[in-house]
């Protein structure tokens, strides 16, 4: 599979070094937002790093094909890639901090014509916790929930990870409470208090490439769905209700 990545800062970066590093998938090129006069590769390989603005995704996208974009960068380069990805039926995995309902709702209409996955936080481990928290809310709705993120100290917005998880489990965003500390990469938290026992569920971060694996499952699982706009929930349930219909009877 051939990818197109989208965002080079330090989770850009790391994710672009698994690409590179995982059999059978060929990443051909990242985009960054700074651009540069003089040609340009990603350290150590011959793989190209260039800037486009929004005018320039059509043109570089017919001269240099791919199957699939991968986005970690903003909510605006949804915007600007995305009709052109609509026209020649390429598969996103847009991995945006943030998303506005608008930017939502335009990612939404483009699984009209390819397939689409959104969600602020791709690693593995982050979304199995948020299926579990959903299971034991559906279990023990009575139980208090408490959020707890923590980041690096220069990420200045509440986590989008910990708004998906207080929008997950249907409780406010005031139910969040966030840290900034130095060293961190980041760490969510749910707390269930019950009477007499807490039930807490920890997801850590410990190396941004993570988020590179994250994306290798996504895209393995999108490129075997219809068109269509999905979360990452929508695939990994799709593994567990393959799982469960394989399970032999009780």
């Amino acid at each position: 599979m051939k990818v197109g990545l989208v965002g080079y800062g330090k989770a850009g970066q790391a994710v672009a070094r698994v690409l590179h590093d995982t059999p059978g998938f060929e990443l051909a090129w990242v985009v960054r937002k700074s651009t540069s006069p003089a040609a340009q590769t990603v350290p150590e390989t011959s793989i190209p790093l260039v800037g486009l603005g929004a005018s320039d995704w059509a043109a570089w996208l017919d001269a240099h094909p791919v199957d699939a974009l991968v986005d970690f960068s903003q909510a605006e380069s949804l915007h600007a890639y995305g009709e052109a990805l609509r026209q020649r039926h390429i598969m996103l995995v847009s991995a945006i901090s943030a998303y506005s309902p608008a930017d939502l709702d335009f990612a939404r209409d483009l699984g009209r014509d390819t397939r689409v996955m959104c969600s602020p936080n791709i690693t593995l481990g982050i979304n199995f916790l948020i299926l579990a928290a959903k299971l034991l809310r559906r279990i023990a709705p009575f139980a208090d929930v408490e959020i707890l993120e923590q980041h690096f100290r220069d990420k200045p917005e509440v986590s989008g990870t910990a708004r998906k998880i207080a929008q997950s489990l249907q409780v406010e965003d005031d139910r969040i409470t966030s840290l900034r500390l130095g060293g961190i990469i980041g760490h969510h938290e749910v707390i269930f208090g019950f009477p007499h026992q807490t039930v807490r569920l920890i997801h850590n971060s410990i190396e941004r490439r993570a988020f590179g694996t994250g994306a290798v499952f996504a895209l393995k699982q999108l490129s075997e769905c219809e068109n269509g706009f999905y979360t990452f929930d929508d695939l990994m349930m799709r593994l567990v209700r393959q799982e469960l219909l394989q399970a032999p009877p009780a």
